[in-house]
């Protein structure tokens, strides 16, 4: 069995064990996130490259030179104007008067959005109401007119915020935390290691992913000195035994834990069984090599390549033996 040609690059994690992670590094908590924000509106000053005309932009400009006071009779058209919407996240705990990065995307024809400015914008939350205003000049990365991509622009620091997301964080007498690779044994790493650093019972693993914490008593009020210390907390993660595998770039990463059971390979010229223990077998010399039971799949690999397997059969052996049922592991195609 063969596939296209790739020029497959394998990358194999050797079975030793990894630095400890902090938990900084491999948590979030409930409560401590973004929260996209996004608004329509109008950018100006383009060269004859904004939209060459509809329904959305005329009637946007038509309803911005009423609000400053105009009475155009009729909707206006213009090409040094695009229709945009704008997109950013509020950090979090953001405070009134605290800057955010903005994206801005054309939604009409315009064909560059190099030089505008965009208006005054309200930013909504998913509640509907605004935290954010935006304005400012727009910046597409130093792109020549005509560039790819430039109907998309960055508006560094471009919006201010206007209303705070109330969380109290302060004032909790519990916290959850939640894992951001679902895994039983390091689930129950983190609450071990809890426990033992804060000298008693208040961490309690609930599933593969969440954590909860009750917060001690001389850290109540006192929350942030409390993350300050839990976050640096450092544990050894586990995950399970897994291939990825993407043919489009040619690259194969496998976990040095992925093993092999006892099995006969025969891939082209090529003859390799795995054997388990006290199962020896007389083999005609250099075509068959034998690997005891247990073998890891670097282990294999290694055996592959020294026996000059091309590194595109690899996928297609890697494949084989899962069908077969002697890789112990997942395979993830991506």
């Amino acid at each position: 069995m063969k596939v296209c040609a790739l020029a497959l690059t394998l990358l194999l994690t050797t079975p030793v064990f990894a630095a400890p992670s902090r938990l900084k590094d491999i948590t979030t908590v409930k409560g401590v996130r973004e929260n996209p924000v996004i608004g329509y509106g109008l950018v100006i000053g383009l060269n004859g490259t904004g939209d060459a005309g509809g329904e959305i932009t005329n009637s946007s400009l038509k309803k911005m030179f009423e609000k400053l006071g105009l009475n155009p009779k009729s909707e206006i058209t213009s090409k040094n104007v695009a229709a945009v919407v704008v997109t950013g996240k509020l950090p979090p705990f953001a405070r009134v008067g605290q800057k955010i990065d903005l994206v801005v995307s054309s939604i009409g024809d315009a064909s560059s959005l190099a030089g505008g400015t965009l208006l005054v914008t309200p930013l909504k939350a998913g509640d509907g109401n605004i935290y954010a205003v935006a304005s400012g000049p727009l910046s597409i990365g130093g792109l020549k007119k005509g560039a790819k991509f430039a109907t998309t622009a960055t508006l560094p620091s471009g919006a201010t915020v206007e209303r705070e997301v109330i969380t109290e964080f302060e004032k909790k007498n519990s916290l959850r935390l939640s894992l951001n690779i679902p895994d039983f044994t390091t689930a129950a790493r983190v609450e071990k290691v809890i426990n033992e650093e804060l000298g008693g019972k208040f961490a309690s693993a609930k599933d593969s992913t969440t954590i909860d914490l009750v917060v001690p008593n001389q850290y109540e009020r006192n929350i942030v000195q409390l993350m300050a210390i839990i976050e640096n907390f450092k544990v050894n993660t586990d995950s399970a035994a897994k291939i990825v595998i993407n043919e489009r770039t040619g690259t194969i990463v496998a976990g040095g834990d992925v093993m092999v059971k006892p099995v006969a390979i025969s891939h082209g010229d090529l003859t390799i069984e795995v054997k388990g223990e006290g199962d020896a077998k007389a083999a005609k010399p250099g075509s068959v090599y034998y690997m005891e039971k247990g073998t890891t799949l670097s282990e294999l690999v290694k055996s592959l390549n020294a026996f000059g397997v091309a590194p595109e059969d690899l996928i297609s052996i890697f494949q084989t033996l899962k069908r077969d049922g002697a890789l112990v592991g997942e395979i993830e195609l991506i």
